[in-house]
């Protein structure tokens, strides 16, 4: 994300302005990219899974283009569209009472191929003819599917006889086949896991092969996309390039561009492409609010102005944002003020500049697809913490978002093919807040001068074992309690720094990094010993839920 859209991101500032102008812009209600009618293209329905996102990127690694809408929306965009295949995701709902989801007629009408998932599967199979009932034996986790006819979805990946490992997430099940379908899977509690209809191209899954959990998952979600719905995959990321480069030009003419720089991976390739698209028309605005890591202002200034040209502004503000969070230890309240002083702090610098009628932000496709209720279920809560900020209306500025299409590892990919370096492109998430929810409790100086240090220290060392690449995510936390300690011949009462370390392949969900305690101690002697005010170092062994992937 840009440092605007990245700090905005996470703070209850409103959204409704920006997505009010993007939905009277797109059917869907999501802002619909207008790569769906340059690329061969797969809608994805969303019933309100937690993981929908995981089919859309499982689709685009085989290289073609997919989109998810809500259900509500999904009968537009297909019509707008005109997708090659449909994939309907899993839900929170149940097929079998009143008012809950159905995907549009028109699908199923149109002859486009069609694989149901979970949700998806039990709702195609109602629509069409059959029945699905609830009260029978649920199904949550690991199961195990045994094929029982070929398919077009197996090919030569899973024979009759064998058992497979997938992943169940249901309490409802079919009881009676819509007409034409057969089993061609089952497990023991969903004797119709798998359920299809070769001569019209359907296919249904009770479980969810998008999921690292469903071990085959990827194959067959490539055997849908590449041998059933027969794509040949054109979405690539040269060709992506091009074509932002031109939308960019084509939008912004001879107009004027800010973009609020963070240093993050999102707002530094969409700096880089925005400067190769309309060169010194663009204009960068870095607000160092003081919550940043050690040496970041210097490496993000020195990147940007020495490296690349880029024309940039470099506002030091920490000394206004440390004044006002003075004395604040609510999470929710350290968060609101830092997203006020940020916009007020970046508009200030806005009209300074003068001319600009456009914003530049990193937005990416998940910003924009996590911002909409589709459902109103479950997931609306789970995913509210996603929520992207808004535009203050007394901006007055057009949004350029050459990045909303994209997913993180996307945009990754992308800034490679910039010409960015690998180890700025493949740096770990960092909040928009920075260390301010990485230090519970009341920010002063002083603490975040010991967080700054104990995190650096603890990068360095997985840098050094090499393990950097493997974890998705590693940080310094200060807690705020003290502890006494015995250092030499003398007691000590200091801090407790806090370590964490997660492995994510789609940072929605998380595990702790198994470190082995060599490695640990190493890391916990160098903090002691090398940042004075700590005298104990702790590792968070928890697995992440959705969202909490970071501390407070």
């Amino acid at each position: 994300m840009t440092g605007f859209r990245r700090l905005a991101s996470q703070f209850p500032v409103a959204y409704f302005l920006l997505m009010t102008a993007a939905q009277k812009a797109s059917p869907t209600g999501v802002a619909a990219p207008a790569a769906a009618a340059e690329h061969e293209t797969i809608l994805i329905v969303d019933f309100g899974s937690q993981v929908t996102q995981l089919i859309a990127r499982r689709v685009r690694e085989e290289g073609v283009y997919s989109e998810i809408v809500p259900f509500q929306k999904a009968a537009e965009a297909f019509a707008t569209m005109k997708p090659k295949a449909v994939i309907l995701s899993g839900g929170p709902e149940s097929v079998h009472e009143a008012g809950s989801p159905r995907a549009p007629q028109a699908i199923f009408d149109s002859g486009v191929p069609v694989l149901g998932i979970c949700y998806g599967q039990m709702t195609m199979a109602a629509q069409l003819g059959g029945t699905v009932e609830g009260g029978h034996h649920r199904e949550f986790g690991r199961a195990d599917v045994e094929v029982k006819s070929s398919s077009h979805l197996f090919e030569m990946d899973w024979r009759v006889g064998e058992k497979h490992q997938v992943w169940m997430s249901h309490g409802d099940r079919i009881t009676k086949m819509p007409p034409g379908f057969e089993v061609a899977g089952t497990s023991p509690n969903a004797p119709f896991a798998i359920i299809q209809d070769e001569k019209r191209k359907y296919y249904g899954l009770m479980f969810h092969p998008e999921v690292v959990h469903t071990p085959d998952g990827a194959k067959l979600i490539r055997n849908f996309v590449r041998k059933v719905a027969g794509l040949q995959g054109d979405w690539t990321m040269r060709a992506f390039r091009e074509s932002a480069i031109e939308k960019i030009r084509a939008q912004v003419g001879k107009g004027r561009v800010i973009c609020g720089l963070s240093g993050g991976v999102d707002s530094a390739v969409a700096a880089v492409l925005i400067h190769e698209a309309i060169g010194d028309q663009l204009t960068c605005v870095f607000v160092d609010h003081g919550l940043l890591r050690l040496n970041e202002a210097e490496t993000v200034v020195d990147m940007f102005r020495n490296h690349y040209n880029i024309p940039l502004v470099h506002v030091d503000a920490s000394k206004q944002f440390l004044s006002e969070l003075a004395g604040v230890t609510d999470p929710e309240a350290k968060r609101k003020t830092i997203g006020r002083l940020f916009i007020d702090v970046f508009d200030a610098e806005a009209k300074k500049i003068g001319g600009a009628e456009f914003l530049a932000q990193g937005t990416l496709y998940p910003d924009v697809i996590e911002s909409v209720s589709f459902t109103g279920g479950p997931s609306v809560t789970i995913k509210s913490h996603h929520n992207v900020g808004g535009l203050p209306a007394r901006m007055n500025m057009k949004l350029v978002e050459p990045l909303r299409e994209l997913f993180k590892d996307e945009v990754r990919v992308l800034g490679r093919e910039l010409g960015l370096p690998d180890v700025f492109v493949g740096r770990h998430p960092f909040p928009g807040p920075g260390l301010a929810i990485r230090c519970p409790g009341e920010i002063t100086v002083e603490k975040l001068d010991i967080l700054r240090k104990a995190d650096a220290i603890y990068i360095d060392e997985i840098r050094k074992a090499g393990l950097y690449d493997t974890i998705w995510q590693a940080f310094a936390v200060l807690l705020p309690v003290k502890t006494v300690g015995v250092m030499g011949d003398g007691r000590t009462y200091d801090f407790v720094c806090g370590l964490r370390a997660v492995t994510s392949t789609d940072g929605m969900t998380a595990d702790f990094y198994p470190f082995d305690m060599t490695f640990l101690g190493a890391v916990a002697t160098r903090i002691i010993n090398e940042v004075k005010g700590v005298n104990r170092v702790v590792y968070d062994v928890t697995s992440k839920p959705p969202g909490t992937i970071e501390w407070e």
